[in-house]
């Protein structure tokens, strides 16, 4: 039986409707290591259907994150899904040479599927003149949530302390950042500061509108902060107005990834409902899909009895 509060949210997201889904499908990538594979899923019905650009987590492919992004598509958004160069499926480990770059062809990646959406349309029987590239979201989970956020504004700050190129793009108009890693730093373990240079982002330049996701639970193995770590791109930049901080959860934040699969160490079905209901409702009025889902939704949240998180808003 479902809660009272998931109960709630489904009368604000609505009923799941068919979905069709399609993978791999392979998108123009001159000079990428390997060939760029994506998964395509929308809507079987419907029309005027906003685009979720979703960036996995280190090691994952086109195949994860379905409880997440099935449910996304079974609201009415078309959601693709692209094999980064660090899945396990390509076997470039860390000490690869190709390791180094795999940060900036992970923002690449999403870039190119915004720029052959003509290919994505077509790879979908039926889905042609049905998708709506006027609104256009990008979201991702742990490294992800890096790539996504490189599009909503967020850059990366040199050893030098400067703050690098603007790599965001006009076209995505929100984002969903879900267990995102925060600021670099002397906080950062060795490895991380030696390996990752990305982790050191300026959240000041991110100014799309954007939700937050962290669990306070989280505890990364690349810094020696605690889970607040994860809420920086909330604390840090303009356009994170809203952050949904979840009660007891870790970094899958329930099995957002998918169920018994190693990275799931806090497996919970209620939480992984509340995540892709609150979501949907932010993408549903960050898009202009209903201006309404995402207070509807925050109050549904505060108003529960036993509440699994909470949402702050600037």
């Amino acid at each position: 039986m479902p809660s009272s509060l998931v109960t709630a949210l489904d009368d604000i997201v609505g009923a799941g409707d068919p979905v069709v889904s399609v993978a791999p499908v392979t998108l123009s990538a001159p000079g990428r290591a390997v060939p760029l594979e994506v998964r395509v899923s929308a809507p079987a019905t419907g029309g005027d259907l906003p685009v979720v650009v979703f960036s996995h987590g280190n090691g994952w492919n086109l195949d994860g994150y379905a409880p997440l992004t099935a449910f996304w598509a079974s609201r009415g958004f078309v959601v693709v899904q692209p094999t980064h160069l660090d899945s396990r499926r390509n076997g470039f480990g860390f000490d690869h040479p190709v390791f180094p770059s795999i940060w900036t062809e992970r923002i690449a990646d999403l870039t190119r599927v915004l720029d052959q959406l003509d290919a994505v349309e077509a790879a979908v029987p039926g889905l042609a003149g049905r998708v709506d590239r006027d609104r256009i979201a990008a979201t991702g989970h742990s490294w992800g949530g890096q790539t996504a956020q490189a599009l909503l504004g967020a850059r990366i700050v040199d050893e030098e302390g400067r703050v690098g190129d603007d790599m965001s793009d006009s076209r995505v108009t929100a984002g969903v950042l879900l267990a995102a890693t925060g600021l670099g730093g002397d906080d950062l373990h060795p490895f991380a500061q030696a390996n990752f240079p990305f982790m050191r982002p300026s959240f000041g330049e991110l100014a799309t509108p954007t939700l937050v996701v962290a669990g306070d639970h989280d505890q990364s193995r690349m810094s020696s902060r605690g889970p607040d770590w994860f809420t920086d791109a909330y604390t840090h930049s303009p356009g994170a107005t809203d952050l949904l901080a979840l009660h007891g959860a870790e970094h899958s934040l329930g099995g957002i990834v998918g169920y018994e699969v190693a990275e799931t160490t806090d497996e919970d079905p209620e939480r992984v409902a509340v995540v892709q209901r609150l979501s949907t409702a932010y993408l549903r009025t960050a898009l202009r899909v209903d201006g309404g889902a995402w207070p509807a939704a925050r109050d549904a949240l505060r108003r529960a009895a036993d509440p699994i998180g909470h949402v702050d808003s600037k």
